[in-house]
């Protein structure tokens, strides 16, 4: 996911995606030196590969990070300006948010992987002969598994990625098997950003809380889903409602942190910030949906287990 402003953020994670894949040329490519040939053409959905693609841009950071993570790493030449992770991905100025098909197609790619299909881009790319796998933003733990292993059959790595997704769901699994029974939910607000954006548990990240059993105070404010999942909560419901746990989502982009959380008129006598349940995430794990869901899961159990049962 791309850091922007909270309204265009939730607006953008709430638009439906419109799959469009395009055939790439046959050529005699073959599989880099220490990988299994895959057997191809291969087809996912509406796109279908001839060859193993060799030269794959990435517009989406968790598909990025999913790509490495699968061990497509050296296949990626070029990944948008918000791939921050792993740190070797190239980077280049290249738009995910505001995606430039001349750009793109500069890159001479033979497979693209985008996250949204902001103005029509999969359709101009199809237009030029280039092929496009969408892999919208997930809402649920099988929005991406499913990515994960699409992806690995598109680029040659489908055993490594079905290693990923089975290694995260047996992570997870442990994870939650040993958390206590409470008699009394927990409750939660989780925080895309100081304007007091947050999200439900629709939401591919309200899924990650639910899993914790925790009762998000943000769902109240938009049950209808008019907000895509992602309303924007007020002070007063916030104070109202007196959340257990703030959870910062915005502790890196927007420096917030316990002090700055405290310091909100009316939120020092919060009981997230009397008992020190202020946890700042890492903004960038909290905004994507890969294999490092499970450090953010394994964050906030850790946080949730310093309260007794």
């Amino acid at each position: 996911m791309f850091r922007r402003t909270p309204r265009l953020f939730a607006a953008t994670l709430a638009v439906a995606a419109l799959a469009l894949g395009a055939c790439a040329e046959k050529t005699d490519d073959k599989p880099a030196a220490g990988t299994a040939a895959a057997s191809y053409p291969v087809t996912v959905g509406a796109l279908t590969l001839d060859k193993r693609p060799e030269k794959i841009v990435s517009l989406s950071p968790t598909a990025t990070e999913m790509l490495f993570a699968i061990g497509a790493g050296p296949q990626v030449s070029a990944v948008d300006d918000q791939s921050n992770y792993p740190a070797d991905a190239p980077k280049t100025d290249l738009s995910g948010f505001q995606p430039n098909a001349e750009a793109i197609a500069g890159k001479n790619p033979d497979l693209v992987v985008l996250s949204n299909d902001t103005n029509k881009i999969v359709d101009q790319l199809g237009k030029l002969k280039i092929p496009v796998y969408l892999t919208p933003a997930a809402t649920t733990l099988d929005d991406s598994y499913r990515q994960i292993t699409d992806l690995g059959t598109l680029t040659g790595h489908a055993d490594q990625a079905a290693d990923v997704a089975k290694r995260m769901k047996d992570d997870i699994a442990k994870l939650v098997k040993d958390l206590p029974q409470r008699t009394e939910k927990l409750t939660y607000y989780h925080e895309l950003g100081p304007e007091l954006y947050s999200a439900t548990s629709k939401t591919f990240i309200g899924s990650i809380y639910s899993l914790v059993g925790l009762t998000n105070i943000a769902d109240p404010a938009d049950v209808d889903g008019k907000n895509g999942g992602y309303p924007q909560l007020s002070q007063e419901v916030i104070v109202k409602a007196d959340p257990d746990f703030v959870f910062l989502a915005d502790s890196k982009c927007c420096q917030q942190n316990a002090d700055s959380v405290k310091a909100r008129s009316g939120w020092a006598g919060l009981t997230a910030v009397k008992n020190n349940q202020v946890v700042a995430l890492d903004d960038d794990i909290a905004s994507r949906w890969g294999p490092r869901v499970v450090d953010l899961l394994r964050v906030i159990i850790d946080a949730v287990a310093k309260v007794p049962a």
